[in-house]
C-alpha cells in the first residue's frame, strides 16, 4: 500500500510517502518538507501564537493535496515536542481538525524514543547487538537503549537544538559566556539520566538519528546525501571537539558554506552541536554512526506490524 507519513515536528512539516507493507523495507515514493521551526514560535505563555497556528493549517493543508496527488491510500499524522508541550496543544490540534480534517495524534517524548530505537534496530538488525540510539530534533534529545526492538530504556529530555539555540544564544556569533552556559546546562540534563543507561552494560553499537546529526556527520568528512543511504557515515567525538569552537566562533551566515548545512538549519548548528558532544562525552562513545531511519520509519514499521496478516 501506498502510505503518508505526516511529520509535524519542532522544526518542520515533513511528508514522506512510502510504498509499504509487512515484512518489507518501506521504498521512499515522494518527500515534501516546510521549515515552520514551531518550537520558535512560542510566546511567553509556552502558546503557540496564531500566526504559527495559521501556518501549521496551511501546511497540513497543502501536504493532505500534495497526498493526494501521489496516490496516500492511508495517511499516518503525529507531532512531536512542539506541540506536545504547546500550552494550547489540545486548541492546536483542534484547530487542524476542524480546517483539514486530519487528526494529530501527539506523540510522548518517550514514544518518540522507543519508535526511533524501533527503526534503528530493524535498519541494523539483530547483529548489531545492545544499541544506544541518540536523537537531536528541534525540540528534544531522545536517548534510547536496549537488545530487543522494544529498548529498556527510553528517555526524552528538552535539549532540542532550536528550542536551545531560541532560549539560550541570542548573538551571532553566540557570546562566549552564553555559549558556556549552554554547555553547562546541557551536560547537567543529560549527566541525570546516564545512570539509567549504564547499569545496563555498555552497548555493542551507538547510532545516531536526525538532521542535526547528519549535518555535523557531514561537515567532519561523512559522505553526502547523494552517495545513497547505504554508504556508511561516522562521527567521532574528537572531530566532534574540533569543530565545536570553530562553530561557536561562525556568524549564521558564515555557518550555510559548510558542507551540508542549509540555510534554515544554521543557527541551530552550534546548540546540536553542544548537545551532540555533551551526549557522547557523557556516554563515553568515541565514535557513532548514522542511521538512515529514524522516527518516521519508526512510525510505518509500527503500523505495518498492527495491520492483520492474510
Amino acid at each position: 500500500m501506498r502510505l503518508g507519513v505526516l511529520d509535524v515536528g519542532s522544526n518542520t512539516v515533513h511528508l514522506l510517502v512510502v510504498d509499504a507493507h509487512a515484512g518489507a523495507a518501506p521504498l521512499p515514493a515522494y518527500s515534501h518538507k516546510a521549515e515552520l521551526r514551531l518550537a520558535e514560535l512560542l510566546d511567553g505563555d509556552g502558546a503557540i501564537g496564531p500566526e504559527g497556528v495559521d501556518r501549521l493549517v496551511a501546511t497540513v493543508s497543502g501536504a493532505l493535496i500534495a497526498a493526494e496527488d501521489k496516490g496516500v491510500e492511508e495517511m499516518l499524522p503525529f507531532a512531536t515536542s512542539a506541540v506536545r508541550e504547546a500550552s494550547n496543544a489540545d486548541l492546536v490540534i483542534a484547530r487542524v481538525k476542524e480546517e483539514t480534517g486530519v487528526d494529530l495524534g501527539v506523540l510522548s517524548g518517550e514514544e518518540e524514543a522507543r519508535l526511533t530505537f524501533l527503526a534503528a534496530r530493524r535498519w541494523y538488525g539483530w547483529s548489531a547487538g545492545k544499541l544506544l540510539l541518540l536523537d537531536i530534533g528541534g525540540g528534544s534529545l531522545e536517548i534510547a537503549y536496549g537488545i530487543d526492538e522494544e529498548p529498556d530504556a527510553a528517555v526524552s529530555l528538552p535539549l532540542g537544538a532550536g528550542r536551545l539555540t531560541a532560549a539560550w544564544l541570542p548573538g551571532d556569533p553566540p557570546d562566549p559566556s552564553d555559549v558556556r552556559a549552554l554547555r553547562r546546562h546541557v551536560r547537567a540534563q543529560i549527566a541525570r539520566t546516564v545512570g539509567e543507561f549504564t547499569r545496563s552494560g555498555s552497548p555493542d553499537h551507538v547510532v545516531a538519528t536526525s538532521k542535526t546529526f547528519k549535518q555535523l556527520a557531514r561537515i567532519a568528512g561523512a559522505a553526502r546525501s547523494t552517495e545513497g543511504v547505504y554508504v556508511q557515515r561516522t562521527l567521532s567525538r574528537k572531530a566532534l571537539e574540533e569543530w565545536v569552537p570553530k562553530l561557536a566562533a561562525m556568524t549564521t551566515e558564515q555557518r550555510t558554506t559548510l558542507p551540508g548545512v542549509s540555510e534554515g538549519r544554521a543557527p541551530q548548528l552550534l546548540a546540536g552541536a553542544l548537545v551532540a558532544e555533551g551526549a557522547m562525552d557523557l556516554f563515553g562513545v568515541e565514535e557513532l554512526e548514522i542511521c538512515p531511519w529514524a522516527l518516521r520509519e519508526g512510525v510505518i514499521l509500527r503500523h505495518l506490524d498492527q495491520l492483520p496478516v492474510g
